[in-house]
């Protein structure tokens, strides 16, 4: 996967290569598709949702520029393995999901691989986690109409963000750096992403 899907398209910081090597993908995927855990393309995880194909994955955690020290606030836990990659990148990971059974299943997998570093809950994402605001980086896995400013409020200065921005049919994957108070965004690819749902999403 490392090889032969993310050098070549891109992928260069060692560090999210090496986690990408380190993190058993097949662990967060169904059952019934082991077989594919491992392919370059999305899969199903239960509840509408998805897990990300392994290169746009390494493509967001990449674009955070993490160095291991950071606190990085994610939104949207789903099966769990983007706050995996990153527990290996960084100091903590706070992770929100607002579907109950995912944030079960993902809290389990966790426990079995002693990622002790990520701190997750159930809530609306959209709003953030205020209580250990502000964080280093926040990293966004469902595409919502606008970036939402719960999340820019409780981004640290200086600090970066992922998200895709767009329609419910396609989006600018966005990377969004805050410096001395200027927010200022680059488009890293045109990417499709499940909706983003919560008060400062898409409504339902």
């Amino acid at each position: 996967m490392v090889r032969e899907q993310l050098v070549p398209r891109g992928i260069t910081d060692p560090r999210v290569l090496e986690a990408m090597g380190a993190v058993p993908r097949n662990v967060f995927v169904e059952d019934a598709l082991q077989s594919q855990a491992y392919g370059d393309f999305p899969l199903p995880i239960g509840e509408g949702q998805t897990i990300s194909q392994p290169y746009i994955v390494a493509l967001m955690t990449q674009a955070l520029q993490l160095k291991g020290h950071e606190k990085v606030l994610e939104i949207g836990t789903g099966c769990g393995y983007q706050s995996a990659i990153l527990a290996h990148l960084c100091e903590k990971v706070y992770t929100v999901e607002r579907i109950k059974n995912l944030h079960i299943k993902a809290r389990r997998i966790f426990d079995r691989l002693t990622l002790l570093n990520i701190v997750c809950k159930i809530d609306d994402g959209t709003l953030g986690w205020p209580e250990y605001a502000p964080y280093d980086a926040i990293i966004v896995t469902a595409a919502g109409p606008h970036i939402p400013l719960p999340l820019l409020d409780q981004l640290a200065d200086p600090g970066r963000l992922v998200i895709p921005v767009g329609d419910r049919i396609s989006q600018d994957l966005l990377a969004v750096e805050k410096i001395d108070g200027v927010i200022a965004r680059t488009c890293i690819e045109k990417v499709r992403f499940v909706s983003l749902i919560g008060n400062e999403g898409w409504g339902s």
